[in-house]
């Protein structure tokens, strides 16, 4: 499989940009987009938002001068073609999708200054790799059914949650984590006694950050369900966090 950077060649036919095109003064102070890959491959459970979640994240890159590129493949992940990339997206990813090649060249990617966006489900990937449950934050352990909670605001300083109010009812289905990394800097709080089925007591983070071996990090468990993706409130704190893992 050919590295998705490829298809950069389509994107410039499509600005209509030439060799042979003399650039103007404007020309040149227009940034090119930033690349940023998103990773759906599954080798568990696959969540029905993944494609949403897609469909979202290109939206808001043409809205914010990204560019979201889809892989399910394992492939892509080699040190020569991240370099490409200013973010790397785990969107849903399930249990092991990378091999120990590929594991090597992302270790290097964020030791190099990369960063690492991951929704949901990436918690629920990779739990024979120590390194990853570290710089993710945690690793998913269980969760009740899907319903309603309320999420304390902890934090409203950081990009992705300075939209929000002191307190954020939202629908989803609420991840229980073990392994939980004392270094991350909590954003969003849930508040166990507003639903039923959470295990984890007063200290139950649900989207952090952290700086971690070089790069960015930045992790939310929220975005199990489709519908999510269209809450103005969601999609402003996904574009908070690729904010500032873009180091805008």
């Amino acid at each position: 499989m050919r590295p998705l950077i490829l298809t950069l060649f389509s994107f410039c036919l499509a600005l209509n940009l030439t060799a042979q095109d003399e650039p103007s003064t404007e020309d040149q102070n227009v940034k090119m987009p930033e690349l940023v890959l998103v990773f759906t491959k599954t080798a568990g459970f696959r969540h029905k938002s993944i494609e949403k979640g897609v469909k979202t994240l290109r939206e808001l890159g043409r809205q914010n001068r990204f560019v979201a590129l889809q892989s399910e493949s394992g492939e892509d992940f080699t040190s020569q073609n991240l370099k490409n990339y200013k973010l790397v997206v785990f969107l849903s990813t399930t249990l092991d999708v990378l091999n120990d090649a590929q594991q090597k060249a992302f270790e290097s990617y964020i030791k190099n200054g990369g960063a690492y966006l991951g929704i949901h489900a990436a918690a629920d990937t990779e739990y024979d790799w120590p390194w990853y449950g570290k710089m993710v934050g945690g690793y998913f352990v269980s969760h009740p059914a899907q319903q309603k909670a309320k999420i304390d605001v902890v934090d409203k300083t950081h990009p992705s949650t300075a939209h929000l109010s002191d307190v954020w009812m939202h629908f989803d289905e609420w991840y229980n984590y073990k392994e939980l990394n004392p270094d991350v800097h909590v954003l969003l709080n849930l508040d166990e006694s507003s639903y039923e089925g959470g295990t984890n007591g007063k200290n139950h983070p649900i989207a952090w950050y952290h700086e971690f071996d070089g790069g960015r990090v930045f992790y939310t468990g929220l975005g199990h369900t489709e519908t999510s993706y269209d809450e103005p409130e969601f999609r402003q704190h996904l574009l908070g966090g690729i904010t500032w893992c873009l180091k805008r």
